[in-house]
């Protein structure tokens, strides 16, 4: 019988001790956008607070259903803001499409949006609230040394970028 042996890939923001964490991928960001019909009439946020003033397309989780609470950071501060709206959606390609249709302001991977920024289907708000964070790393536990054939793996997944 072969051993298990536990291994994932998630963000690397946090780790636990028994843990090890091989970077597999470049620091991602977050961005906040909305369409240009959006912001007609209404000026673009500045702070976390001004969110209250803005129509927001929620991430409603697949697992338990709750809301995700925008993670935004400026010069050390750490806001999680609840923000308001009229929609949530559990797919980040409707929340795409809702920010493009014009129905509120998205908070969402910039990989996901960058297209839509540069041909100016999208203006990015607040993009000093929205610094790179770590990106997706490889997990394993360091209490046992994993199998050569593991260890190619690690070796062809670390991002070398």
């Amino acid at each position: 019988m072969t051993e298990r042996f536990d291994a994932g890939v998630r963000l690397g923001e946090a780790i636990a001790k028994d843990m090890i964490a091989v970077r597999i991928g470049p620091e991602l960001r977050m961005a906040m956008v909305g369409s240009p019909a959006y912001f007609k009439g209404r000026s673009p946020p500045q702070t976390p607070h001004d969110l209250a003033d803005h129509q927001c397309i929620n991430l409603r989780f697949l697992t338990g259903g709750g809301l995700y609470s925008w993670e935004l950071e400026k010069d050390g501060r750490e806001v999680r803001a609840r923000v308001d709206g009229q929609l949530a959606f559990n797919n980040v390609d409707m929340i795409v499409r809702a920010s493009l249709a014009g129905f509120g302001l998205a908070f969402i991977m910039e990989d996901h949006v960058v297209e839509h920024i540069k041909k100016k289907r999208l203006v990015r708000v607040m993009e000093d609230w929205c610094p790179p964070f770590p990106g997706y790393h490889l997990y394993y536990p360091s209490r046992r040394e994993p199998s050569a054939a593991f260890a190619l793996l690690v070796d062809h997944l670390r991002y070398r970028g």
